[in-house]
């Protein structure tokens, strides 16, 4: 478990990383290596779980043992190892198991929300919609929201206090599948390369799994060493992808 280092004394972050924070007996955790991150307001107390998923029980710990009280949760994306659900066959524990222990706000990008109740059986009502720009505040902490379809249509990141969660969108090495249901490639490439454009390069990147060997990096450092900002245009990404 890690504390962004540079983080001002009131904000609350934690990067989990599971199979190995949490869901320790878990191998499909420990395959997957799936980020958790936690947002939170130390004044206040409240927090807010970033894709909870393999170990709500765990989860929940974390929170607690931290003198804080989970108030909501935030999904990158539909896909079960962020949210919860089956993958394969295996079932993922993810927000509906959390709603069971806590019922909390569960805030999704608005395309996404469809996917969400799809693969985690919840309802409606314990959705709360969003578009790109909207902000979701833990306590006096802003959470802007930004819609970066791709890897799936409602797919998103959060950026707080100079930090970017980018769940599946961007890695340090890599991005985001475009060949499962619901992906663009297109969409991907404006996501990373103009909607994200607004992140600045000291902003730190805080991907959704530990793909590289360090957990996160400088927005700079990413754009500089990541293959996938190569490409001078769409038709270039695009073949680089092999989805031209």
């Amino acid at each position: 478990m890690s504390d962004a280092a540079a983080a001002p004394s009131r904000l609350y972050f934690r990067q989990l990383l599971a199979g190995r924070d949490i869901a320790t007996q878990d191998p499909v955790a420990r395959q997957m290596v799936n980020f958790v991150y936690l947002v939170g307001d130390r004044e206040t107390g409240e927090a807010v779980a970033i894709d909870p998923a393999y170990d709500i029980g765990g989860i929940l710990d974390v929170v607690e043992a931290d003198g804080m009280r989970l108030t909501g949760a935030l999904a990158t994306h539909y896909h079960p190892d962020h949210v919860g659900g089956d993958m394969m066959g295996y079932g993922i524990e993810g927000v509906h198991e959390l709603l069971a222990r806590t019922q909390v706000p569960v805030h999704v990008q608005a395309d996404e929300a469809p996917y969400v109740q799809k693969v985690t059986d919840l309802e409606t009502t314990d959705l709360v919609t969003h578009h790109s720009g909207d902000t979701v505040m833990v306590g006096e902490i802003p959470i802007e929201l930004i819609h970066t379809p791709g890897h799936t249509p409602g797919s998103q990141c959060f950026f707080v206090d100079g930090m970017l969660v980018s769940g599946d969108t961007l890695f340090l090495e890599g991005c985001g599948r475009t060949d499962l249901p619901g992906g663009d490639a297109a969409a991907l490439y404006e996501s990373v390369t103009q909607k994200l454009a607004k992140v600045p390069d000291d902003a730190i990147l805080f991907p959704g799994h530990l793909y590289s060997p360090q957990p996160s990096a400088p927005m700079g450092e990413t754009r500089r060493t990541n293959f996938v900002f190569r490409p001078r245009n769409v038709q270039e990404w695009l073949s680089m992808l092999g989805a031209g």
